[in-house]
């Protein structure tokens, strides 16, 4: 198996589409409802979700990775830094826990038909790897571990068990609630 995670640029948009909206519906989140409010979605995409995700592939510094194995595209990491999102960055549930430029890992997405198959570890890395190439001095993400299943029929954010094996420790709780249960804030240092 050959793996290779790239940022998800105006050529591999397709892609990135095919693995969190493969039905093209118009009202799908395309990633952007825990980074931007609904009037930063419309003025960059003129009331099109799909247009104002792929403006934002345009920019020097796209907002996630694509995973992919043996050249098919199975995985999104939205990955940036915490000032971009800036839901996350006015979120009164998810403060930061210092002043250190941290990028964020707000959401994970593994393609229907390669859950389960190891996916999320190499996305992560190369989530991690592209924040570093780009300068981050740490990535931070906000994981979740409610009892019993997760639904993952969409996007989520993650499980504390998941960054760890990604190198990730746990430095803080957020006040967001998750099944009744406190978020945590892990985070990787990079410099």
């Amino acid at each position: 198996m050959a793996w290779d995670v790239r940022p998800v640029t105006p050529d591999r948009f397709e892609d990135f589409a095919d693995i969190v909206n493969p039905n093209r519906r118009a009202d799908a989140c395309w990633c952007l409802s825990h980074r931007l409010r609904a009037q930063e979605i419309e003025s960059l995409g003129q009331g099109s979700r799909e247009q104002a995700m792929r403006r934002l592939c345009e920019r020097e510094d796209p907002p996630g990775v694509v995973a992919y194995l043996d050249g098919t595209p199975v995985g999104w990491c939205h990955i940036s830094p915490r000032g971009e999102n800036s839901r996350l960055a006015r979120s009164r549930v998810i403060r930061p826990v210092d002043d250190v430029p941290v990028w964020s890992i707000v959401c994970v997405v593994v393609r229907g038909g390669h859950r389960r198959q190891g996916v999320t570890r190499p996305l992560i890395e190369g989530a991690v790897e592209y924040a570093g190439s780009r300068g981050a001095p740490a990535v931070e993400a906000y994981p979740v571990d409610p009892p019993g299943r997760m639904d993952t029929t969409m996007a989520f954010v993650g499980t504390r068990s998941m960054f760890e094996a990604a190198g990730f420790q746990v430095i803080g709780t957020t006040d967001a609630l998750a099944s009744k249960m406190p978020r945590i804030v892990m985070r990787r240092r990079l410099v």
